[in-house]
This record gives structure tokens, C-alpha cells and sequence, in this order.
């Protein structure tokens, strides 16, 4: 019996099959032994003919056997080779059955027996996977890198599998700018046939772009040209930036923003001849290399425009193309959309506007002819509106400026899509497309939408020595039950405030275009001010009401607002603390104090007129807003005046994405009360303005405008003026205004994702004009004692002891009272703030400088508020 074994070692194969090397030799020492066998070595004596090799007799195969398959069945091993039983068969075909079956990648070792013919294949199978581990990823997580192998558990392992998953997640990183990662694959043997495959990953730092080179040009320094792109050269100031990151596809983009620049600069021939991008032999960085042509620069030749439509005829000179200019192929872009726009006025949405170059290269000039083509009046046919899942279809459709069957006008289409942006369903910078209808002259409208969250929450709460227990709970649904309406409720508890506010709108009542809407409300107000960093209380008041609301548009821009509001307030002082006999103490409490409590009931009807054209109401970048405001105290109730304020804002993009906007407000109360006496305001302190935070940054809570300072004396007769140590009562205004100027900053792609909005601003107002109150001094004090036996109060102008058998009621250190901030003068401040859309909500933080300020103002650094968002 002649075996002939072929024995493929299992730790050598694994390995191989992990790292992809060379399988071990396939033919053993035995086989190789046999073959020189079949062949006899030369004789050492010469010979008259040459040897001839003898022939190997053929043998016949009787049998093929299969041991130690386990999950494959032996005639599925016997299908993967072409030997059967019958046939004759070599060692060489031997040899090609066991790389037959190592090449299916199902085995890791293979071993074929010949006994006279009866041939025995004994197999170890490739294991199963058990699992799949990942081991070093950090800056991709597992659910993003899992989809990218496709080996799994439960499969049978394979080399191919594995150096498959290991080039896609290498790949996987490489697109998130990390070409220093690497992957070593390892396996883990486990009992029953079964292994863990375990990715090693190392992540390697992301690769930035180093350097970036640009040769040929002349006219642009390299720094102003890579300004212009996407790409900036890693920096120590850059870490908050990603334009440094690489990008393969950044590399065609900024060869367009280069060529766009030149072009926007007259240089109509550049280009770009060449584009590489090398990889440093640290695999950390690129340096990036860019070779250019600039060319001439051209100026502007003859501007023509030719028009074939019958009434649209426009002239050459209102474009912004003006001969002898130099050349600029964003004006040119701006011309064709401009006069695109203009003709879909006249209703012809599918005008042609193409603009043919004629380029003289002995002058340098490049002339340009518009022609516009023949095209019929377009209809609209069908306005579809596509990916709203919950807001219903017509809360939409009402939005549109065009029905259908109305002739197109491009502005209307415009129009339509600044208002269905400005309800705020709807993702940023919606637009409505413009597809051809069912004939040349129709047009069918559709706006594709994709709805975002609608539901503001705010909910906070905390505790402190001051306000104790704190609560904050308010809900807002912009869109409730995808209606359009929008219900609005919010709690606030603490020691010192307390409120409950409801309020409902419909846009469209019974689906006219008639807004309706009412508010009821409780507020408990406990106002205060500190001493000696100790909260003190000095007014309690409680206001109980009711709003009702309605409005109507009156064009397009304008529109009219009604209310009638109804409220109860009862304004109160702690009767221990601030009466005496019975009745308010002004040395106690103030004079001001003193004339603010009591209950009354505003009875108010009230109207607003709107100028609207703002693009996005929610974040508007072009556009105006002026509101005027007027309410009547005096039908019915205790409270009579009227109230006007007017309010105007201006928004627009003085150049790329930068967002300016202008804001001027004020307003004025006139009571028709008669005098309530020496010291008094004919406007009560609860009816008055304020000014502080939020709407004035730089600013404490009523931190300016008029108040009234109560200074106590120390023991050597000197005034304290330590503003923790002052009593600070803000007595609010009859009239205030408020200038405010902010800048819009833009930032990257990735700070956009985020929802990052820095800004800066300045702020300049004031508030002013009531009566000037009644002071009270007490140069030494004051102390009230009574008598024991007889219970008579005796005064002391001083704060001495009571005398034995007395007790004493109160006892007030000297003080001398001042009234301040009452001046139309400006307060300005100036800072910069951020606007996040945070997980959390949105989150807005301000840091401003009070650079004028007057006496007895309360500057504040620093100001935040955060929500949510559902």
C-alpha cells in the first residue's frame, strides 16, 4: 500500500487565511518523493541511446471517502472536486483535488489517503464566526461601522470575508479624513468549532491638509486665493474649524470656487491645469497642490438684450452688465436670473434667457448678447404638496399666493414660499419647483416639505437661599394637531413669583382668513430688592385676566388686529412690616410704595396695525417689520389711559450670508386720571414701561430708568454706598425707546449643522419721564415705643432704646432716600451673543458691556436662556 499524504498545517493556515499571506507549500516531502520516483536519475555511464523516462502505469479510482465533515455533507465535499469513482487519476490529479478544496475556503486542513485506489479525503472545516468584536474605535462608533462587515455571526469563516471588512472599514475612515487608521484582524478559537473575530482598529489622527500650494498665479496672492475656498491649511487657531480637514471631494469643489473668483475678476480664460493632493510618509496630513493659467482680463464689450416674447421688451441699459465694466461672471449669472424673474411676471414661467459670448482677444473685451426665446403664457395647473405627515394639506395650501388655473407669476411663486417658510412647520430655505404641466402653457407647482419639530418646551428647576423651590414648566405647540393652530400653556413656582397662563390661536377661523385667539392668566408678583445680599420683599401684586383676540389682513403685507383685555389687580405690602395704626408707614415702606397699593380693574380694547414682508418670521433675513400699537384703559374699571408703542425692524444681507438688522422701539403712556397729589404719578407702577433684561443685554431686571435709592448712614454718620448695602426700588417710566444694530456672523457647514448663530450688537434706550416722588431722610433715625400698661406710642427721632416698661414696635437706622435715572439720555451697550440649537433646545447666551450708563443704573455682564424643542 502506497499512501500518499498531503497535510496542510492548521495554525499556518489560519494564520495565512487572517493576514492574507501565502498558503504553506501544498505538495508534502512524501509526494515530492514519489514524483522523483516516477522519474529515474541518468545513468553515470554514457549510453548509445538516450534514456527513455518509463511510463507510470495509470491507476483507477474505486472509492472516495469523506471523514471529519461536520456541517457539509460528504457528497457536497465530493461535488467540489472532479475526481470520481471509475476514473484514472495521477498524483498530479491528486494534487489539483486538495487545492480544489482549499480554494472554497471551507476547510482548514485537508489530507488525501490513496489505498490502492480507495481514495479517503479527510477534512477539518473552516470554524464558525461566534462574533464579531470591535476593539480601538472611538471616534466612529459601532453603529456605524457594523454595517460596513459583512461577515456575521453564525457564518462560516472565511479569508476573503475578513480582508473584505477589514479594507471597507480602512475606506470607512478614510471618508472621515482619518488616513492613518489600520485594522488587524484577530481570532479567538473556541470550543465546538467556533471563533471570535476581533477587529483591532487604530484610528490614527484625522488628516488635515498641511500646505497648500498654487503656482502659475500672479495677479492674486496665494493667501487671497485660498481664501476663497473651502480648504484652509491647518492651523493653532484653527482647532475649532474643519476646513482644514481633507476631503477628495473638496478638491473639485474649491478648482470651481478658484475658477469663480477669477472669473468674478475678469480673467475669463483661467484654469486650472492640474490638482494633486500628496499624502505625508507620516499618513497624517496632505499637501495639496494646485497649477494654474490666469489669462487676460477682460472688460464688459456691447450688452445687448433681444426678446421674442410680444410683451416683454426689456432695455439693455437697467442691466447691472455695463459696457466697459470689467467682466464679471456672477453679474452675468445675476442679469439671466434677474430677467428670468422679470419674465415670469408677465406669466412666462418657461422663458429661455441665454446669453451668447463674444469674446475679442486683440481688444480684451467680452461682449454678451441676452436673447430670450419665444414661449407661451403658462397656467398653473396643479400645486402639489409633498412630505407634510402631519400638517394637514390645506394648512399649506393656504399659504400660496396662486390657485390653481391662475396664470404664473414668479413673484407670487416667491411670495408663497416666504410664507409657508414663516409658519415654521418646515425645514430652512424651502423652495417650490417649477415642472411642466400636461401642455406647453401649464406649470405644475410643487412643494416638497420636510417637517421639524413644532413644540417648544422649557422646563427648569433648581433651589437657592433666595427663591428657595424652584419651577419653571411652559409648552408651546405651534402646530397642534396639524392645524395650524397653536396652544400655548406655562407654570412658574417659586417663593417670591408664581403664574398659570393659557392661550389659543386659530389662524384660520371656520377656514377664512380671520385669526382668533384668547389668553387667561394668573400672576402672583412679589416684587423685591436686597440688602446685605438678603432678599427683602416690598410689593405683593395679583393680576387675574382674561384676552381675547382677533385678526384680519388687509393686503397682501398689511394687516389689522383687535383685542379687548380684562384684568384684576390687587397691589398689597406686608401689614407687619411696612403699616403702622392701621395704615402705610412711608418711612417704612416709601411714599411710592405707599401709592401703588390697592385693587383695581383694567378694562382695555386695544388695536394693531402690521406692515409684514419679513421672508422668514422665525429667522428673517431680508425684509421689514412696523408694527403700531394703541390701547384704551377706560371702558369700564378703575385704570384709565392710553397706551401707544410702535415698533419697526429691518433685516437684510449687506453681503454674502451675513444678516444686518436695525430695530427701533418706543412708547408712551398718557393717563386721563386727574392729579392724585403732591409726589404723585398720574400713571400707576404697575402700568408703567421697563427696561432691562432681556430685551436691553448689558442690563440687570428693570436695571434702568427711574428708581429710588434708600442709603443708610454707619455709625460715623457717613453714607454707605456699597451697592449691596443700597435699597434699589425701579420705578419704571411713561415713556421709554430702544435703538438696537446686531450683525449675523455665518460660520462653516459643521457649525450650521449644529445650529450655531453667533452674533454681535449694540443696544442704546431709555426709559423716563414720571413725577418726581416724595423722599423721606431720617438723618438719625427713627424708633417707636409702646407702653406697656398704657399702650401709648411714643416717637423718637432717633434710634435709641425704649425706656423700661416699653417695647419697642420698630426701629429705623437712619437713611436718606434719592431718586435717580429719571433722563431721556441714551444708556448704550454693546457685546456678542450666540444662538445654539442645542440637544437640549435653544439655547441663547449674551455678554455685553454697559459702555454709558447713568446713576442708579444695574449693569449685568452676562445673560442666558434654554429650552427645548419637540
Amino acid at each position: 500500500m502506497v499512501a500518499i499524504e498531503k497535510t496542510v498545517f492548521r495554525n499556518r493556515c489560519l494564520t495565512a487565511l487572517l493576514l492574507g499571506t501565502a498558503l504553506p507549500a501544498l505538495v508534502t516531502p512524501a509526494l515530492a518523493q514519489n514524483r522523483r520516483a516516477a522519474v529515474p536519475a541518468a545513468r553515470p555511464a554514457p549510453v548509445e541511446p538516450p534514456a527513455v523516462a518509463p511510463v507510470v502505469a495509470a491507476k483507477v479510482i474505486k472509492t472516495i471517502n469523506v471523514l471529519g465533515s461536520q456541517r457539509i455533507e460528504p457528497d457536497t465535499v465530493r461535488s467540489y472536486i472532479r475526481l470520481r469513482p471509475g476514473q484514472n487519476y495521477t498524483v498530479e490529479a491528486l494534487d489539483d483535488a486538495l487545492r480544489e478544496l482549499l480554494d472554497t475556503e471551507l476547510f482548514s486542513d485537508v489530507q488525501i489517503r490513496d489505498n490502492a485506489g480507495d481514495l479517503t479525503i479527510e477534512i477539518q472545516e473552516n470554524p464558525v464566526i461566534n462574533r464579531i468584536i470591535l476593539e480601538g474605535n472611538k471616534r466612529l462608533k459601532e453603529e456605524k461601522i457594523r454595517p460596513e462587515i459583512k461577515a456575521a455571526p453564525r457564518q462560516i469563516f472565511t479569508r476573503s470575508k475578513v480582508r473584505a471588512d477589514v479594507a471597507r472599514i480602512i475606506d470607512l475612515y478614510q471618508r472621515q479624513g482619518r488616513y492613518a487608521a489600520t485594522v488587524e484582524p484577530k481570532m479567538v478559537t473556541l470550543d465546538q468549532n467556533r471563533v471570535d473575530i476581533i477587529f483591532e482598529i487604530s484610528e490614527g489622527p484625522k488628516s488635515k491638509v498641511r500646505q497648500i500650494n498654487i503656482l502659475g498665479n500672479e495677479k492674486f496672492s496665494d493667501k487671497k486665493i485660498i481664501s476663497e475656498m473651502a480648504t484652509r491649511p491647518s492651523s493653532t487657531f484653527g482647532i475649532f474649524s474643519s476646513k482644514d480637514s481633507y476631503d477628495p471631494d473638496k478638491l473639485a469643489y474649491d478648482q470651481s470656487k478658484m475658477r469663480q473668483f477669477y472669473l468674478t475678476q475678469g480673467y475669463a480664460d483661467f484654469r486650472v491645469t492640474s490638482a494633486t493632493a500628496e499624502l505625508t510618509p507620516d499618513k497624517r496630513d496632505f499637501i495639496v497642490t494646485y497649477v494654474v493659467e490666469e489669462g487676460q482680463r477682460y472688460k464688459f464689450g456691447d450688452v445687448t438684450v433681444e426678446s421674442e416674447l410680444r410683451d416683454y421688451k426689456p432695455k439693455a441699459e437697467g442691466l447691472i452688465t455695463k459696457k466697459g465694466a470689467w467682466y464679471n461672471a456672477k453679474q452675468v449669472e445675476d442679469t439671466v436670473e434677474g430677467l428670468n424673474e422679470a419674465a415670469g411676471l408677465f406669466g412666462y414661467a418657461f422663458a429661455e434667457v441665454n446669453p451668447e459670448f463674444q469674446r475679442d482677444k486683440d481688444t480684451l473685451t467680452m461682449s454678451i448678447a441676452y436673447k430670450i426665446g419665444d414661449a407661451p403664457r403658462v397656467y398653473v395647473e396643479r400645486i402639489d404638496i409633498n412630505g407634510n405627515t402631519v400638517t394637514q394639506d390645506k394648512v399649506v395650501r393656504r399659504e400660496f399666493r396662486l390657485a390653481e388655473g391662475d396664470p404664473f407669476n414668479s413673484f407670487q411663486v416667491k411670495r408663497s414660499s416666504d410664507r409657508i417658510q414663516s409658519l415654521g412647520y418646515f425645514q430652512e430655505k424651502l423652495e417650490i419647483e417649477q415642472k411642466p404641466g400636461s401642455a406647453p402653457d401649464r406649470i405644475v407647482l410643487e412643494a416638497n416639505v420636510e417637517e421639524k419639530a413644532t413644540g417648544e418646551l422649557q422646563l427648569s428647576a433648581g433651589f437657592s437661599s433666595l427663591e428657595r423651590f424652584i419651577i419653571n414648566f411652559s409648552i408651546r405647540q405651534r402646530n397642534f394637531r396639524g392645524k395650524g393652530q397653536e396652544l400655548r400653556a406655562s407654570v412658574n413656582y417659586s417663593q417670591y413669583s408664581k403664574s398659570i397662563e393659557l392661550g389659543f390661536t386659530e389662524p384660520y377661523f371656520m377656514d377664512r382668513n380671520i385669526a382668533v385667539g384668547g389668553d387667561i392668566f394668573r400672576r402672583d408678583l412679589n416684587s423685591f430688592n436686597f440688602i446685605n445680599q438678603a432678599r427683602q420683599t416690598t410689593y405683593q401684586q395679583v393680576t387675574t385676566g382674561m384676552q381675547l383676540r382677533m385678526g384680519v389682513p388687509i393686503t397682501e403685507f398689511m394687516s389689522f388686529a383687535a383685542r379687548y383685555g380684562l384684568n384684576y389687580d390687587d397691589v398689597s405690602l406686608d401689614t407687619g412690616t411696612y403699616y403702622f395704626n392701621g395704615q402705610c408707614d412711608p418711612f417704612l415702606a416709601g411714599r411710592y410704595l405707599c401709592d401703588a397699593i390697592g385693587k383695581r380693574t383694567t378694562s382695555s380694547l386695544g388695536y394693531s396695525l402690521v406692515y409684514d414682508n419679513l421672508d422668514n418670521r422665525i429667522r428673517p433675513t431680508r425684509g421689514n417689520r412696523l408694527l403700531f400699537s394703541q390701547d384704551f384703559a377706560g371702558i369700564g374699571g378703575s385704570v384709565k389711559y392710553l397706551r401707544t408703542t410702535v415698533d419697526a425692524r429691518k433685516y437684510w444681507k449687506p453681503f454674502s450670508n451675513f444678516v444686518f438688522s436695525l430695530q427701533a422701539e418706543g412708547g408712551y403712556v398718557h393717563s386721563f386720571e386727574k392729579s392724585r397729589g403732591a409726589g404723585l404719578d398720574k400713571v400707576r407702577l404697575t402700568d408703567r414701561f421697563y427696561l432691562g433684561e432681556p430685551q436691553f443685554p448689558g442690563f440687570d431686571i428693570r436695571g434702568i430708568g427711574p428708581r429710588v435709592q434708600r442709603l443708610f448712614y454707619d455709625s460715623n454718620g457717613q453714607l454707605i454706598t456699597a451697592r449691596d448695602q443700597i435699597v434699589d426700588d425701579s420705578l419704571g417710566g411713561r415713556a421709554y425707546y430702544l435703538g438696537r444694530m446686531e450683525l449675523e456672523i455665518p460660520l462653516g457647514s459643521g457649525a450650521r449643522e449644529m445650529g450655531l448663530r453667533p452674533s454681535i450688537f449694540a443696544v442704546a434706550g431709555s426709559v423716563f419721564g414720571i413725577t418726581t416722588p416724595v423722599l423721606n431722610s431720617l438723618r438719625n433715625g427713627l424708633t417707636r415705643c409702646r407702653n406697656d400698661t398704657s399702650g401709648v406710642v411714643t416717637e423718637f427721632a432717633n434710634s435709641a432704646a425704649c425706656a423700661s416698661g416699653s417695647t419697642a414696635i420698630f426701629s429705623v437706622p437712619a437713611f436718606e432716600e434719592r431718586f435717580l435715572g429719571d433722563t431721556w439720555k441714551p444708556r448704550l451697550s454693546v457685546g456678542f451673543g450666540v444662538n445654539w440649537r442645542s440637544p437640549f433646545g435653544p439655547f441663547r447666551i449674551d455678554i455685553a458691556k454697559a459702555l454709558i450708563k447713568h446713576d442708579g443704573d444695574d449693569p449685568k455682564l452676562f445673560t442666558f436662556n434654554v429650552g427645548t424643542q419637540f
